[in-house]
């Protein structure tokens, strides 16, 4: 098995499960009173929290919703797609 084929394993099921937690994370967004450092809450904030700081200090809540989730939902996504989708850069390579 080559480098970009093993890695193409890798990041595609990494960047999918990141794809579905940051959809969880506009989910949890539309329950404010839910604590999301209890179980099972945390399974979804702790891995996408470190990322949503820094995007929530440049695009601050937009009339009380945080779009930090959506935006990196986008992000993570379009990078599944340039690397592992049907013509990424990581299929390419094999």
């Amino acid at each position: 098995m080559s480098n970009a084929a093993l890695a193409t394993w890798i990041v595609g099921p990494v960047l999918s499960l990141y794809t579905l937690l940051f959809i969880l994370r506009i989910v949890l967004t539309w329950y404010p009173q839910i604590e999301l450092n209890k179980f099972p809450y945390a399974l979804v904030a702790w891995p996408t929290e470190p990322l949503l700081i820094p995007v929530r200090k440049l695009v601050p809540p937009i009339g009380g919703v945080d779009i930090s989730p959506v935006i990196w939902a986008g992000i993570v996504s379009l990078m599944r797609e340039l690397l592992v989708g049907q013509q990424g850069l990581l299929r390419m390579i094999n």
